[in-house]
């Protein structure tokens, strides 16, 4: 197993994020049963907001043994991005619940509908004591992986949005303030929302290939092209091939034309990335001077020269 596909699996085992992904099934449909009998729409709202959790903790751990498997001829970079398609995917699902519930809110207020408060608060403090439970769980496996601290983050989120509804759902029963559940079903999808938004360009990023968002890659070119033995480089690209690994590939014009000079050179351009810049995969090609030509890279789109 590569360093790339490790991370937090030691503090997490499969079989505790099964018996997470269990447990949130059931309080979905416990939800929604109880969202249904009680009139409830934000308890519907935080069922859907944690079936979200629960498909992202299933798809974390589908991804996470995919993502074991070897480097073979057709995946020759291994496994290890299916992590990043299972949370576009989730982000995607994310977006989707987050729309749909606030436009059934505005449905709702067009048409109030009776609530049942007890049925609300029973129901919510159930939820609550599953998303803490599950919120612990998953808390071992979130070191050094984006996927589980984003399925941290949303269990954590769960139990706020379980609180909001115990509240509502007490307005409710002392006052008969119904607009309580509207308010508190906006208010979840707002952040399902946000939630979405906030790591979707990341997540498209890391598929399109894009520099990782930590490196500096004027400084990358700068510190190869100042190594000892270097005259100049060519077709620099960066790219993540998983969410803790790095790749870079360039075209070198050596001082020297000697092949011992250029593996030496590679040895100790590839410590230098390696130590400094955390790129653990790096791939050179020597090229003559007058037949490696300078590519031109634009800066990035809506930025000038003088941004940079």
């Amino acid at each position: 197993m590569s360093a790339g596909h490790s991370h937090g699996e030691e503090n997490l085992s499969d079989r505790a994020l099964i018996g997470a992904v269990a447990l949130n099934g059931l309080l979905t449909v416990a939800q929604i049963v109880g969202g249904i009998l009680s009139g409830s729409l934000a308890l519907i709202a935080d069922a859907l907001h944690n079936f979200s959790d629960a498909a992202s903790l299933g798809l974390a751990l589908v991804a996470r043994r995919i993502g074991r498997r070897p480097a073979d001829k057709l995946m020759t970079f291994g496994y290890a991005r299916a992590e990043i398609v299972a949370a576009l995917i989730n982000l995607t699902t994310l977006l989707i619940i987050g729309f749909y519930l606030l436009v059934e809110a505005v449905n709702r207020y067009a048409d109030p509908q009776p609530i049942e408060g007890g049925t609300v608060i029973w129901v919510a403090g159930i939820a609550l004591v599953i998303d803490v439970l599950t919120a612990v769980i998953v808390y071992r496996g979130t070191k050094g992986s984006l996927n589980m601290k984003a399925a941290f983050l949303h269990n954590v989120s769960d139990a706020l949005a379980s609180v909001g509804v115990i509240a509502a759902g007490a307005l409710i029963l002392l006052y008969d303030l119904y607009i309580a559940d509207l308010i508190i079903t906006v208010i979840i999808a707002a952040y399902v929302i946000y939630q979405g938004i906030s790591l979707l360009p990341k997540t498209v990023r890391l598929l399109m290939g894009a520099v990782p968002d930590e490196i500096e890659f004027d400084r990358i070119v700068d510190a190869l092209r100042s190594a000892d033995g270097v005259k100049d480089v060519h077709h620099v690209h960066i790219w993540s091939i998983s969410e803790h690994e790095r790749a870079l590939e360039t075209h070198i014009v050596p001082v020297s034309q000697s092949l011992e000079a250029f593996e030496d050179l590679k040895r100790r351009a590839r410590t230098m990335l390696l130590e400094t810049h955390r790129i653990s995969h790096a791939t050179f090609e020597a090229c003559m001077e007058t037949d490696c030509e300078p590519e031109v890279i634009a800066p990035p789109h809506g930025q000038d020269d003088h941004d940079h």
